[in-house]
């Protein structure tokens, strides 16, 4: 009897309770879905006003899965394929995949100008691979007017060290993309000397790191995932800084995107992360962001912002302010040096 007249009250609360909660997830979802269609409407604007009179140079590392994926897929379809697009990336077999969906444009267009669409081959992780994959790109394209980086590396284990000398997370997460944008700075300073756009995007996790170690940068002496995760973020934080101090012109980002299922996991050398992939993905997959949503997201980030500067923005593309453990020119200076040495390529 005790169960009976307690569960009454349950089933009146969930009668009454449920039809609101459900009645605020669809006006929730239905605005999210209302913004996102604004935002992708926004972002193929811009892009159609930057293939006036020019013909646009993308570059994406990482470009063969994930959020990177979503950012080439986007701007190939927005270009209706009429712009020079470059995924960097080890996976070739997917690169090629991904780049026979672009749209493939019907003429070489005006002034008999040609579109290319290509993958140049690098493991990010090595900065000597970075270098040639570098030169390559510019050799094809003196000028770049977006650089999309989000390149990723997940493991459970220790501090693994490359044949450089560089931990392999903080390679792919810091180093590499450091060296990336300081290789192909020219080309965006040449688009800029010709009145296009030159901006940069370093998809990674602003505001979620932890203070620089002066003593120990490339943690080679107290090393964690935690602190190699928390250094790497605070040092896109100062990368993009000093980018953009050496570039006044330009826009440079970090962007967190927040949860999204772009099968980072699934590519782990671990097999815990792996088995725990499998088994979470489809349970939290109402709660992610696929990687074309994100991907538009993240182009919003990048575009939004007219004015040039050194900016952090979140998993819709907002603002982010007051961020930690940035800011410090010494600081700055310090990180600068350490990295330039350690990224130097015979």
């Amino acid at each position: 009897m005790t169960s009976l007249l307690l569960s009454r009250p349950l089933t009146t609360l969930t009668a009454v309770a449920l039809p609101a909660v459900l009645t605020v997830l669809h006006r929730y979802t239905t605005m999210s879905r209302a913004r996102l269609d604004a935002i992708r409407a926004s972002n193929a604007d811009f892009v159609k006003g930057v293939m006036t009179p020019n013909v646009p140079v993308a570059v994406f590392v990482g470009g063969t899965s994930g959020i990177g994926q979503g950012m080439a897929e986007a701007f190939a379809r927005w270009t209706e394929g009429r712009a020079h697009i470059v995924i960097v990336g080890r996976n070739e077999a997917k690169a090629q995949e991904i780049i026979e969906r672009f749209p493939k444009p019907t003429s070489s267009g005006a002034e008999g100008r040609e579109w290319t669409h290509e993958l140049v081959q690098c493991d990010a992780s090595l900065m000597s691979n970075v270098h040639s994959a570098s030169q390559a790109i510019l050799a094809k394209h003196p000028k770049i007017n977006f650089l999309a980086i989000t390149a990723g590396y997940m493991t459970t284990g220790g501090r693994e060290e490359t044949a450089e000398g560089i931990d392999k997370k903080l390679a792919v997460h810091y180093y590499g993309r450091w060296k990336f944008v300081r290789e192909l700075e020219v080309g965006l300073r040449r688009a800029k000397e010709d009145g296009e756009e030159a901006r940069v995007i370093s998809v990674l996790s602003p505001g979620r790191g932890l203070p620089v170690d002066l003593e120990d940068l490339g943690l080679k002496k107290t090393y964690t995932l935690r602190r190699a995760e928390g250094q790497a973020i605070t040092f896109n934080d100062y990368m993009i800084e000093s980018f953009y101090a050496r570039n006044p012109t330009m826009t440079f980002i970090h962007a967190w995107p927040g949860g999204v299922d772009t099968g980072l996991l699934k590519a782990s050398p671990s097999q815990m992360l792996r088995t725990f992939a499998t088994i979470a993905t489809p349970l939290l997959r109402p709660l992610i962001t696929s990687k074309e949503d994100c991907a538009e997201y993240m182009w919003h980030g990048l575009f939004n912002n007219s004015t040039p500067g050194a900016l952090r923005v979140g998993k819709k593309g907002e603002l982010i302010e007051d961020l930690q453990y940035s800011g410090d020119e010494e600081v700055a200076k310090k990180l600068w040096d350490h990295t330039e040495e350690a990224t130097i390529t015979d």
